[in-house]
């Protein structure tokens, strides 16, 4: 009898923004042969480097990472883009005898590698700009109202503020007559041709995150380095501050400081509540993959706790 053929195996690390994701995956790059994939959506940009915590130069050229740097803040990086990389990269890095180590906290990244596309139509500008309109002359929470109406399931899982989403809903019902939650039903699961092997880095003491979250983000304004990361792309002209790019946490207060909208103490605030609101979100995320192996992202020994985990041949 002829044996299926093993499929290649990836690692996932995942976790809240300031769970160590990067050190642990550098800790074990340095005891196996590893290539990083970033499952970043703020890392893709390029010159968005204090506010997004990128790795540096040293550690990207200790360790091959992907998925860093590859767009301008102007365009826009689509779960599908992400994915057909992704599937790509750890072909290639399998090829190359090295261990694929998908490291990340966009929680969209991931559900979208594991779950596969939607077939839902692309952007149309028209309407978008009309639903921005619309938004601009009633407020999101009118428009989460009409979404509410039209498609009840979607617009539960959508915060009235969440401006991108309910756009992007309101518009799938538009272009198609259909709710997205129906769409979305139809789907079809796409089976990965790697296994993947998830883990999760989550505090067992939140308190502790929101310390690090709070130490990371005054190191970030120190010596005005993220103030002066976001006047330089102010400076350029074509941006703006309803961009996917710019709305990255800390970008978009900051942004509001240099307008003059609000002062250095309310620029802390509310960039550190912002971040400890992202980091609750990916939280929240994390419970919903009964697969994970959750490693509490506090333990000095979260990377030899991965590596214990791995195959032999590892």
């Amino acid at each position: 009898m002829n044996e299926t053929p093993r499929r290649p195996l990836a690692v996932a690390i995942m976790g809240p923004t300031a769970s160590g994701k990067t050190a642990a995956a550098l800790a074990i790059a340095e005891r196996i042969p590893a290539e990083i994939i970033s499952v970043d959506s703020a890392l893709v940009y390029r010159g968005m480097d204090i506010g997004t915590a990128k790795p540096t130069r040293e550690e990207r050229a200790a360790v091959p990472h992907h998925l860093i740097d590859i767009i301008d803040p102007l365009d826009a990086y689509s779960v599908a883009q992400f994915r057909t990389a992704t599937l790509q990269l750890v072909d290639d890095i399998v090829t190359r005898g090295r261990l694929p180590l998908l490291v990340g906290g966009t929680m969209l990244y991931f559900k979208g590698l594991v779950d596969g596309l939607d077939d839902l139509p692309g952007a149309d500008p028209a309407i978008r700009a009309e639903l921005e309109d619309d938004a601009a002359r009633l407020g999101w929470p009118a428009m989460h109202a009409r979404l509410a109406t039209l498609d009840p399931e979607t617009a539960a899982r959508l915060k009235p503020n969440d401006a991108q989403r309910l756009q992007r809903a309101l518009e799938i019902i538009r272009l198609t007559g259909r709710p997205m939650s129906e769409l979305l039903a139809l789907r079809a699961p796409e089976a990965l041709p790697f296994e993947l092997l998830s883990f999760a880095l989550e505090p067992q003491d939140r308190a502790v995150l929101h310390a690090r979250i709070a130490r990371r983000f005054d190191l970030m304004l120190e010596d005005d380095a993220l103030l002066d990361e976001v006047d330089h792309l102010r400076r350029r002209g074509d941006l703006h501050p309803g961009l996917p790019s710019m709305r990255c946490v800390g970008y978009r207060q900051a942004w509001e400081y240099l307008d003059g909208r609000i002062d250095r103490a309310a620029l802390r605030e509310t960039g550190i509540i912002a971040t400890r609101q992202l980091a609750k979100r990916q939280l929240t995320w994390l419970r919903s993959m009964p697969d994970r192996i959750v490693i509490d992202c506090l333990a000095p020994d979260a990377p030899a706790q991965i590596l214990a985990r791995l195959p032999a041949q590892f």
